[in-house]
């Protein structure tokens, strides 16, 4: 895994124009958020040694390498999950290629469920902080001699920095901003009444099915780590509605707007 990494480190460190400082990942129909760069390179990740295919509605499967207020940015149009049927070593190599490329700040927007009944479709929450229940983690394995160690602390996963400029940024964009813990998942079914429960009870206010072990990665690559989620479907245990994948695209697309202004923002006021 370490060789593959480094194949597909030194491929687009050949490719891109500019080292970046900043990674970006969009998930479930997020990925017209990276149309707010200034593209230079789009590379499609079947062109990428080693990289995984993107199988679900809503990811492009492009990574773009640009600009945006001066500071060089690499997003991924698109991610990967467990429920592909991927490895989370597989699912967390891009962001292992990007620490090798230098990336410093990594910005992750998923898609998920609302667990606290006060968010609704199209809201945006703040990942303050996470429960893993993947039962999966990255660092799982040999440890790399040259690599960070091991035991990597998540009691800041956050970066408490990050969190203060996306509160400013909502703040002055007019965007009200949810902060919340979000519980990762493997899917790819969706939650039953009782796991909702469950879930609401060991203090989760949304779920997902991805973000959780691509977190833990960059905490140990040293990065330091903002997320936010947009909110496509409500999960209140007594009252538990079907949902379709076209549901949770077209409520993705409703918070697109306010969250492309809110990554503008905060993009602008990073000081690198």
């Amino acid at each position: 895994m370490l060789e593959k990494i480094k194949e597909a480190a030194d491929f687009l460190s050949k490719t891109i124009e500019a080292a970046p400082i900043i990674g970006m990942v969009t998930g479930t129909g997020l990925a017209d958020l990276a149309q707010v760069m200034d593209v230079d390179r789009a590379i499609s990740y079947e062109d990428i040694p080693h990289f995984p295919k993107s199988t679900v509605p809503g990811h492009a499967g492009m990574l773009l390498s640009g600009h945006l207020f001066g500071k060089s940015i690499l997003a991924m149009q698109g991610r990967f999950h467990i429920y592909e049927g991927y490895s989370v070593n597989e699912v967390t190599l891009p962001i292992r290629v990007m620490a090798l490329l230098g990336v410093r700040y990594l910005l992750i927007f998923s898609a998920a469920g609302g667990l606290d009944p006060h968010l609704k479709p199209g809201d945006l929450m703040l990942v303050t902080d996470h429960i893993n229940l993947t039962g999966q983690n990255p660092l799982i394995g040999r440890n790399a001699e040259d690599a960070a160690s091991r035991f990597a602390d998540m009691s800041s996963a956050y970066d408490g920095g990050l969190t203060a400029l996306a509160m400013k940024a909502a703040l002055t964009n007019g965007i009200h901003l949810h902060q919340g813990v979000y519980v990762g998942i493997t899917g790819p079914s969706l939650e039953t009444p009782a796991e909702t429960r469950f879930l609401r009870l060991i203090g989760a206010d949304a779920v997902g099915m991805s973000t959780v072990n691509e977190v833990i990665e960059a905490v140990h690559s040293g990065m330091r780590v903002l997320v936010i989620v947009a909110i496509t479907n409500r999960n209140i245990p007594e009252c538990m509605a079907p949902i379709s994948i076209e549901e949770v695209l077209a409520n993705a697309k409703k918070a697109t707007p306010a969250l492309t202004r809110l990554l503008g923002k905060i993009i602008e006021d990073l000081e690198v």
